[in-house]
Parts: structure tokens; C-alpha cells; sequence
């Protein structure tokens, strides 16, 4: 234990597995919220509902989950009818490191990690994740709302029912990070939403997209490896409310996108025009798109059926460029499907590759 923490089992949280350790582990975060101080947990098995976090505070174990299997500090989830497991709205300063946080599936919309503001504030949030595993949630496993700066490195978010991580706000760092097998896109963004660093990150086998964007500004998506996504591996679409704001000044560059628009899950719309793509890029405004390497495939140990039908969609673009991308066996039927409407300064040219015929 870290000189300065507080030792969970020193509230009366068990871990073992069997008693609800809730209000032991709630005492311990108030605890520290006194002297800005870590609550740490040993490894275990800790029955929780929904906490509170506050200001300043740590939440922290030993980061000893493995791909497939929780491990270290544990919190298993035990209400289904809680909102999330982790609350840090208001928590400012906030950090979760090396926990492994469990939905068990329970409930509907339930979330791993919430932030929800009625409104950003006087001060950034800055919290910071590193080094969990925030898997099994019937919603998302991380849920931004109204989020003003923020980190989540060297965590894997996977297996929740909704996005991976769902983001509405700015100014976030996400780096090294797997976000696996959600039910809809491993990084969800469809409210306002723009600063976003993304680096180094596994995206895949997410259903409805890899990174899903609406309306979106200001991003750098760098050195990516998006795999197996139901919808695109990327999608930059305006907003689909009212305001309608187009995706603005993206670089996407350097990723590889593999085996996209899985087309037997249903919710993924695969089978449409928008989704058999590695990419869809619609109505978008300062966009580069260059340097990424695309190529169709089939699921592992060479089943199911190859896809996507194209490597890029395009269409409504204003001053953006997509250019000297490979696309080497990149799709089944089209390199890059143009469906024109452009305005001003646009250029599509130089993408070498070449259509996969699977036999």
C-alpha cells in the first residue's frame, strides 16, 4: 500500500466474494476525501452498488487482470437497478487505477465509470484512468457527460452493452487502451465532442463501429489498430440532431483497419452502403486521411464471410484530403466509393491497392 492511502479493509470491506461491501468502501472514499488521499484495495472480490467518488480522491489496486479474466481488486456490481458502479460526476481530480471493474450484466443502461453534469462547470474535471478493466456493463464502460479534460490510458474496456467509451465534451488524452467486443462502437461520440487524442489503441470486434463519431472537432487518430468492427472501422458523420455540425479538422493517420462491417450482426448495419467500409467520411470539413493501411478479412481461424465491400466512402467533403492510403486486397468490391457533392478544396487520388477476390 502507497505511504498515504487508506487500506479499504480498514472501513470493513471484506472482498471476499460473498458480503456486500458497499457501504464499507463508501465510508472509505469519504474518508479520503478529507485529506485528498488513495483508497487502496487489496486484491479481492468487493460486492458493491453504485459509489460515489469526490473530489481529489484515488480509487486504486494492484493491476493484475489479465484479456480474458478480471483479477487484483475487483468491484463486482450487485444492484441492477443502480445507474453505474463508479459515479464521478463532481469528482474532480478523481483517479481509478489498476481495478477491475465487473457489470456481472445486471440490469439495463447500467454504466462502469459515469460522469453526468448538467452543464461543464467552472473547472475542468481532470479525471484520470489507468490501468483498468471495466468489462460486462449493460451500458457503457465508461460514459463522459459534459466531460472538460481527461485521461484513460493502458485500460481495456470491453464487453458492455453499450460503447466501449462514449464521450461528450473535450480536451481528452486516450492512449494504449484495448476497447473490445462492445455492442455498439469501442469510442462512441455523438453529442458535442472535439480535443480528443487518440494514440496506440486496439479498437475491435466492436458492433456497431470502431471509432464512431458525429459532429466532431479538432482529433488526432494516430497509429490505431482497428479490427473486426460490425459498421466502419471509422465514421465521421455530422451530428444528427438539429444542429446538423459536420465532423471538422480531423488527422487520421497511420492506422491499420482490418476486416470491417462484420456482416452477420444485425445492429451493425453492415449490409448498407454507409456500413461495409473501412472508413465513412460524410459532410466533413478539414479532414486528412492519409497514411492508413486498409485490408479485408474474415473472422479468425478462416471463418465467416470476407467484408467490407469498400475501403473508403466519401461524399460532401470541403477542403479534406484523402490521399496515399493502401489498400492492398483492401475490400470485395471498390477501393473508394466517391458519391461526390464536394465543395472547395478537395482532393481523392493517390490511394494504391487493390480488390480482394476470396477463394
Amino acid at each position: 500500500m502507497a505511504t498515504g492511502s487508506l487500506d479499504a479493509r480498514d472501513f470493513g470491506a471484506a472482498g471476499d466474494g460473498k458480503a456486500d461491501d458497499t457501504a464499507a468502501l463508501q465510508k472509505a472514499i469519504d474518508a479520503a476525501a478529507a485529506s485528498a488521499a488513495t483508497v487502496y484495495l487489496p486484491a479481492g472480490e468487493y460486492l458493491s452498488s453504485g459509489l460515489r467518488l469526490r473530489p481529489r480522491v484515488g480509487l486504486a489496486g494492484d493491476p493484475t487482470w489479465t484479456y480474458r479474466n478480471f483479477g487484483g481488486a475487483v468491484i463486482r456490481l450487485i444492484d441492477e437497478g443502480a445507474r453505474c458502479l463508479l459515479d464521478l460526476t463532481g469528482a474532480v481530480g478523481a483517479t481509478l487505477s489498476g481495478l477491475s471493474l465487473d457489470g456481472a450484466g445486471l440490469g439495463d443502461g447500467v454504466h462502469g465509470v459515469l460522469i453526468d453534469k448538467p452543464d461543464y462547470g467552472a473547472e475542468e474535471d481532470t479525471p484520470r484512468l489507468d490501468a483498468c478493466r471495466i468489462s460486462h456493463f449493460s451500458g457503457d464502460g465508461v460514459r463522459l457527460g459534459r466531460i472538460w479534460c481527461f485521461s484513460v490510458r493502458h485500460c481495456m474496456i470491453s464487453h458492455n452493452g453499450g460503447d466501449g467509451l462514449r464521450v461528450r465534451g473535450w480536451d481528452g488524452f486516450i492512449i494504449d487502451n484495448w476497447l473490445s467486443g462492445n455492442r455498439r462502437a469501442g469510442y462512441g461520440a455523438c453529442e458535442e465532442n472535439s480535443s480528443i487524442t487518440m494514440t496506440g489503441n486496439r479498437v475491435e470486434w466492436n458492433h456497431l463501429g470502431g471509432i464512431v463519431v458525429a459532429g466532431g472537432s479538432h482529433y488526432n487518430i494516430t497509429g490505431c489498430y482497428i479490427d473486426r468492427s460490425g459498421g466502419p472501422g471509422i465514421s465521421l458523420t455530422p451530428r444528427g440532431d438539429d444542429d446538423g455540425r459536420p465532423c471538422r479538422h480531423f488527422a487520421v493517420t497511420g492506422n491499420v483497419i482490418y476486416r470491417s462491417g462484420k456482416p452477420d450482426w444485425p445492429e451493425s448495419g453492415a449490409h448498407s452502403e454507409s456500413g461495409s467500409s473501412h472508413a465513412r467520411l460524410i459532410g466533413c470539413e478539414g479532414i486528412a486521411f492519409t497514411g492508413n493501411s486498409m485490408v479485408a478479412g474474415r473472422d479468425d481461424g478462416a471463418r465467416g464471410e470476407w467484408s467490407p465491400d469498400a475501403c473508403v466512402i466519401c461524399g460532401g467533403l470541403t477542403n479534406s484530403v484523402i490521399k496515399d492510403n493502401v489498400m492492398h486486397g483492401g475490400a470485395l468490391k471498390e477501393l473508394v466509393v466517391d458519391l461526390g457533392g464536394h465543395g472547395e478544396g478537395v482532393v481523392v487520388r493517390d490511394n494504391v491497392g487493390s480488390v480482394l477476390s476470396p477463394e
